[in-house]
């Protein structure tokens, strides 16, 4: 089984206009609200892929119904936490002359101690019979962020822990070792101090953090495709040529290929080759809409996979 973990859920209500005009009026030509968060949004990923997923979350009182009918819909089994409060709501407006997305995201509903106590020990037990902990996304107000690092250093050794974060949360994740990272480009820039300035360097700033004690670490480059490496073979794939809907939700639908590949005891290229397909069909769907394994398997042969030289 592979647990994934969203401590942070939200309905993200995209909006698409022609174009945004800062400070101006503009009127919206199409909208759309799915119920989710980077946890969710894995998890139901996973599911649709053949895989048995389950997801662990915080949910506010007034309306956490919407991820309990979201995650029951797709066959993926749930547990939570319970709190006072709403859900929040992401509002991505989608500028459809330039192509861009621009995010403005509320900051969710605060945990107590007692609460972050109760989710500990739940994901404790469910880590005990996984064989993936996936722990992504923002964390609510009143949890620290050495959290994701504190569950990954309790779960048992057979359980591999995969950390999809940000800033503190991801730097405090490190200590714990975790077994996949996926930053983005600023990302691990902010984490390794490194400019970046070509493949190169971001070949050897992966490797830093794989000398470090991670064991594969992914990184989504946005329009110069993405690259992987586990210290020993480092590869690339090109963006694959297609049209571009909406960015948001990529990086979950390729962290739940990447798991999906390993899981499977798949290569690290085939691993590789199903995580930028999967984030690939993402990226042609509308707002947040997941993907179908369908299109993820006919983009599978489109994907190219260039092996880096050794230094």
């Amino acid at each position: 089984m592979i647990t994934c973990v969203c401590l942070n859920p939200a309905v993200d209500r995209t909006v698409s206009v022609p174009t945004l005009t800062p400070g101006g009026l503009n009127r919206v030509a199409a909208s759309r609200s799915d119920a989710g968060g980077k946890g969710v949004n894995v998890a139901v990923t996973l599911a649709r892929l053949g895989m048995d997923a389950a997801c662990l979350s915080f949910l506010p009182r007034e309306n956490g119904r919407l991820i309990e009918e979201k995650l029951a819909s797709e066959g993926v089994a749930g547990a939570s936490v319970t709190l006072e409060g709403a859900i929040r709501t992401n509002l991505k407006v989608f500028d459809e002359s330039r192509r861009e997305i621009t995010e403005i995201n509320e900051s969710g509903a605060p945990v107590n101690e007692k609460a972050l106590a109760d989710m500990a020990a739940l994901i404790a037990g469910y880590a005990e019979r996984s064989d993936f902990l996936v722990l992504s996304g923002s964390l609510p107000p009143g949890c620290p962020p050495s959290f994701y690092r504190d569950v990954m250093e309790s779960a048992p050794r057979a359980c591999r822990c995969v950390l999809d974060a940000d800033a503190n949360r991801l730097r405090e994740g490190l200590k714990a070792r975790p077994f996949l990272i996926k930053p983005n480009l600023h990302e691990l820039r902010e984490l390794t101090g490194e400019p970046l300035n070509g493949l190169s360097d971001i070949d050897r700033a992966a490797r830093s953090l794989v000398g470090q004690g991670v064991g594969v670490v992914a990184v989504s480059m946005g329009g110069e495709g993405a690259f992987i490496t586990d210290g020993r073979v480092s590869l690339r794939a090109p963006r694959v040529d297609v049209a571009v809907r909406s960015t948001v939700g990529a990086g979950d639908a390729m962290i739940a290929g990447l798991v999906s590949g390993l899981s499977r005891g798949l290569t690290l290229e085939q691993t590789f080759r199903l995580g930028v397909a999967c984030a690939t069909a993402s990226v042609m769907s509308e707002g947040t809409g997941l993907i179908e394994n369908t299109a993820v398997q006919a983009l599978l042969p489109l994907v190219k996979i260039e092996i880096l030289p050794t230094e």
